[in-house]
């Protein structure tokens, strides 16, 4: 009998606050953004292309081949989960939700999106650990709500202050903070927070975008 299930020792839980991962989404995904932001939109797609078309099928495959995934696991130790080990990375979740966002949204959206990504997810995260006390759905607290509530926020008025939008930038801000606050708390099907809050913040700043008039300051 072929062994499918792969063990290795050391590798953190949901629960743990998981400082090197936490460092490693946010370092990584605000290159992602500063890519977006000062390289060529063609330029920008085809590097997110290949790190899909490189690291996905490298992950299904690391999921059918054992001593591959044992191999790999070990070199992504400081990084990884133990539901990642024998289940598809974050990575591969999130690598796709961005590609989806990149072709489908418009410059102004994706990069703001992006930047929920990286640091209002992990800050939240670290907040619920440490703080959540107040359960909504699952691992997910009101204290860590209100922290990606804050984050996205102060965020949003930082980006549109610096791309020069001064119209309703306050209530757009708030607006837009609930938005990336609740990408990052609803749960849809199951499916991991890396792919879906990307997604549902690019939804959700959309319409404020549209509704504002915003889509002219980011063409």
């Amino acid at each position: 009998m072929v062994e499918t299930n792969v063990t290795l020792s050391g590798l953190k839980n949901k629960s743990d606050l998981h400082m090197a991962r936490k460092i490693w989404h946010m370092s990584g995904v605000f290159t992602i953004f500063a890519a977006f932001v000062f390289f060529p939109y063609w330029l920008s797609l085809t590097f997110l292309v290949l790190a899909w078309l490189i690291f996905v099928p490298t992950d299904f495959f690391r999921l059918k081949n054992p001593r591959f995934n044992r191999a790999v696991s070990s070199i992504f130790r400081p990084i990884m989960r133990t539901n990642e080990l024998n289940r598809l990375a974050g990575t591969t979740y999130l690598i796709t939700g961005i590609l989806l966002i990149a072709i489908f949204f418009n410059k102004g959206v994706v990069a703001l999106s992006l930047l929920f990504l990286a640091f209002a997810d992990p800050i939240a995260s670290y907040v619920g650990i440490k703080y959540g006390k107040d359960k909504l759905f699952g691992h997910k607290s009101v204290q860590g709500f209100i922290a990606a509530f804050v984050v996205c926020t102060l965020l949003s008025f930082l980006f549109l202050f610096y791309n020069q939008v001064q119209e309703y930038i306050l209530i757009v801000s708030l607006l837009a903070g609930l938005v990336g606050a609740l990408a990052e708390l609803l749960p849809v099907a199951k499916i991991d927070d890396n792919f879906t809050m990307p997604v549902l913040s690019s939804i959700g700043l959309c319409f404020l975008f549209y509704f504002f008039g915003y889509f002219s300051y980011f063409s």
